[in-house]
């Protein structure tokens, strides 16, 4: 057969009636082609655009498979729109608006394909087309490898991307492929991509890897089902989800990520089986924002790179680890925010380079049959607010076993700590926490170490083998019962010690991680709180005027304050005052001080009188929105009577309002929101507050709600200069100084520090700050007898390293 001529073979039911023919063109042959006749292709180049209409095979010599080579100057090279076979040709596209090969329609079987284009897609899969693709190749540097769309589907099997311009597969518009052992990689967008409502996408024993961006995207409501994957080697995250997209991770490897392995924001769901994450820059699992969850079984997160917690919970976010392994990072697992909540069961964190567990901003954790071993700290529950239980939990070869400071107030049901450099349990700072049935052994300090915590309670609690001493209270010691140590006179009841002898013996004077331990005390029964005095606005405005930066917003404050003022005395004067709406809008980033501002701003609103309290309430979506029709209504309605008298801080309010609502409930909580504020306008201030951007989008699509607020006040990231200052004040707390060149070394830390999504300003401070502790508890603790200066100054070479 001559070269560039197609061979036909017309197939009927029996052998009589087969036909061959010659065509000099593959048009001419598909034109006069019979569903079942097979064409087969001389080798050579066909500037054709050929479209196969009917259940035909059209496939290249036997002999020399990929030397047929489909290259028309424009246009679709192939098109496919029937259930038909086509095998071992070469496709090349050179229109950057269309695909190289479209499918249609039908279930095609397209088998040993190799597709080399700078087309818009090198496989393009639409409409109710289901074909099985298999050992198929596509390199399109100029677009997107393989795209299904428009409720496209099919199975492609061992196929390869070997470059893509743009994403690697991209599934939208609800449609639903299967990947079966493929290869995505050098794309210069996510690996797989996957958007949009009803949309989604499986795929089985593939790898994606060498991606400039996301390995795995899903966005939009989308779903994926990934099983006994590998993503690696990417410049971005390894997976991103983002807006309600639901994945599921089963036997997966996702390994060498330069930042976070796994990221979920807005209402995200991620659930992992029996699936690793190690060699990550940033979090191995980053999850943020209200309704955002991840559930983790038998997982093992490990072998951090740089220097972030593995397991990142924030916004109101939710984790659950069960049989989980996490080891050999810096931090284990960081929960804070208000709302935000971790669960772990039976899991192990270990070799922890700081902290195993951190809890702050409000935030929750409850850990249960948890074993926590080699860390600087195995749990720390740090600020007002943070809490959860820790129940059954060992905790071994730690610095410090548990920390409770800054009001937090935890519960420890039956948990152990064995031999901790310096104390079992710490309490400082006016810390709380319920200790029940735990117990100290083998420690290089204390068992108890209980410092301005007069509400920690202690029963049944034991300790054996404290170097320092079992038990060491302050005066105003926790309230203890049935506790018992190994040493002569074991703690007493507050009642009982006042006719015996001290509850421990005295200790000598050490140094812990947050300040210097003091002599034993006697403890005592903690005294009645007294009610604290209500101060005058100037007293209050005084403090704003403390907060490091926020100059133009202690302006605004000042001025609406004035204007109040003005106008409550033109009142008591029998003169009109103009009305002044109290509500307001807070934008800006994340831990530049809305909070703080908003506690102030009722404070000062009840000194003038006008609120009766001034109290705080501050609520997210996730305590607005139900989960069904009428329960949003009630939630927002009890959140409402909880400010009564006081503030409603509605943080993230956009997230009431998303731009994709569909059927979503938020827009009942801002409807119901609406009408209390006019109904009670009197009693409730409320503050939305949120990112600027997005704050702008939710006033411009809710007008109701914007009419209501008289100003918005919004607040800028903080200059280096003013990050030092936190540093310094948190140092000045805490009774350290910076040392010769250390101020310096922060301010080129914070200017270099990267200002992203993650930067969270005043917050990002602190945690510089006790990240500083930390290194330099671990500097100082080699030092036999440290004087003053080696146990208070902090040096440059403290600073955490940026990555």
């Amino acid at each position: 057969m001559a070269q560039g001529t197609v061979q036909v073979t017309h197939t009927g039911t029996s052998r009589w009636r087969r036909r061959t023919g010659e065509y000099a063109s593959l048009a001419a042959a598909l034109e006069v082609a019979s569903d079942g006749d097979i064409l087969t292709v001389a080798a050579g180049t066909y500037r054709e655009n050929l479209v196969v209409q009917r259940a035909v095979t059209l496939r290249g010599p036997e002999s020399a498979p990929g030397s047929v080579r489909i290259a028309p100057a424009d246009g679709v090279p192939l098109t496919v729109r029937a259930s038909a076979i086509v095998q071992d040709l070469h496709v090349e596209g050179q229109d950057s608006s269309a695909p190289a090969l479209l499918v249609e329609d039908g279930a095609p079987e397209l088998i040993g394909i190799r597709v080399v284009t700078r087309s818009a897609a090198g496989i393009e899969v639409r409409g109710g087309a289901r074909p099985t693709v298999r050992r198929c190749t596509v390199d399109n540097p100029g677009g997107i490898g393989i795209a299904v769309l428009d409720g496209g589907g099919g199975v492609f099997e061992e196929c390869e991307i070997v470059a893509a311009g743009q994403s690697g597969v991209s599934v939208r518009g609800g449609a639903h492929p299967r990947l079966e052992r493929c290869r995505v990689h050098h794309a210069s967008g996510a690996g797989l991509s996957v958007t949009g409502e009803h949309t989604g996408l499986e795929a089985i024993g593939c790898e994606v890897y060498e991606v400039k961006g996301s390995g795995v995207q899903i966005t939009g409501r989308a779903a994926a089902h990934l099983t006994d994957c590998d993503v690696h080697r990417t410049t971005s995250d390894g997976v991103t989800l983002d807006t309600d997209a639901v994945l599921t991770l089963a036997d997966c490897r996702i390994h060498d990520i330069p930042e976070n392995a796994v990221d979920l924001r807005s209402r995200s769901v991620l659930t992992l089986t029996r699936s690793t994450v190690s060699r990550f820059g940033r979090n191995g699992l980053s999850v943020w924002d209200p309704g955002t969850r991840v559930d983790a079984n038998q997982c093992e997160i490990y072998d951090s790179t740089g220097d972030y917690p593995a397991v990142w919970v924030s916004d109101g976010a939710t984790a659950v680890l069960e049989s989980c392994r996490v080891h050999d990072v810096p931090d284990a697992l960081f929960v804070l925010d208000r709302g935000s909540r971790a669960d772990v069961v039976d899991s192990d964190l270990s070799q922890v380079r700081n902290t195993a567990v951190s809890v702050s901003d409000g935030a929750t954790a409850q850990l249960d049959d948890c074993r926590i071993r080699e860390a600087a700290t195995g749990a720390w529950f740090r600020d007002h607010g943070s809490g959860g239980t820790l129940a059954n939990c060992t905790v071994d070869a730690v610095q410090t076993g548990v920390i409770v400071t800054k009001g937090a107030d935890p519960t420890l049901e039956r948990c152990t700590v064995t031999s901790p450099a310096e104390a079992g349990f710490y309490v400082s700072a006016g810390g709380r926490g319920s200790f029940h049935g735990c117990r100290v052994s083998g420690s290089g300090g204390y068992g108890f170490h209980v410092i301005d915590g007069c509400r920690t309670t202690l029963k049944k609690c034991r300790t054996e083998r404290c170097a320092r001493g079992g038990f060491e209270f302050s005066e105003e010691g926790p309230l203890v019962e049935d506790c018992a140590s190994d040493e002569s006179g074991g703690p007493r009841t507050p009642a009982s010690v006042a006719a015996e002898t001290p509850a421990v013996q005295t200790a000598t004077q050490t140094v812990g991680l947050l300040g210097s331990l003091p002599a034993q005390h006697t403890p005592q029964a903690a005294p009645a709180p007294a009610e604290t005095p209500s101060r005058n606005s100037k007293e209050v405005l005084g403090e704003l005027d403390a907060l490091v930066g926020l100059d133009s917003v202690k302006r605004e404050v000042r001025a609406l304050t004035d204007m109040i003022e003005v106008g409550r005395r033109r009142q008591q004067a029998g003169l009109k005052a103009a009305s002044v709406r109290r509500h307001l809008v807070f934008t800006g980033s994340p831990g530049t001080g809305k909070t703080t501002v908003a506690r102030l701003y009722g404070e000062i609103l009840a000194s003038l009188g006008v609120l009766q309290s001034g109290h705080l309430v501050e609520v997210s979506r996730v305590d607005l929105v139900g989960e069904h029709i009428g329960s949003t209504a009630i939630r927002t309605q009890e959140a409402f009577d909880r400010a009564r008298g006081g503030v409603l801080f509605i943080d993230e309010a956009y997230a009431l309002s998303p731009e994709d609502s569909g059927r979503d409930f938020g827009r009942e909580a801002i409807d119901t929101l609406v009408k209390l504020m006019e109904d009670h306008r009197e009693a409730v201030v409320v503050i939305v507050a949120g990112y600027t951007a997005e704050m702008q989008r939710f006033l411009s699509v809710n007008p109701g709600v914007a009419s209501r607020f008289s100003r918005t006040i919004t607040f800028s990231d903080y200059a280096p200069e003013e990050l030092l200052r936190i540093v310094e004040q948190q140092a000045d707390e805490h009774e350290y100084r910076l040392g010769t060149g250390t101020p310096e070394a922060l301010l080129k830390y914070f200017t270099a520090l990267p200002k992203g999504p993650a930067f969270g300003n005043g917050r990002t401070a602190r945690q510089t700050f006790e990240a500083m502790v930390e290194r330099h508890a671990g500097r100082v603790a080699q030092h036999d007898e440290p004087s003053t200066d080696d146990l208070t100054l902090l040096y440059p070479e403290d600073l955490p390293e940026l990555v």
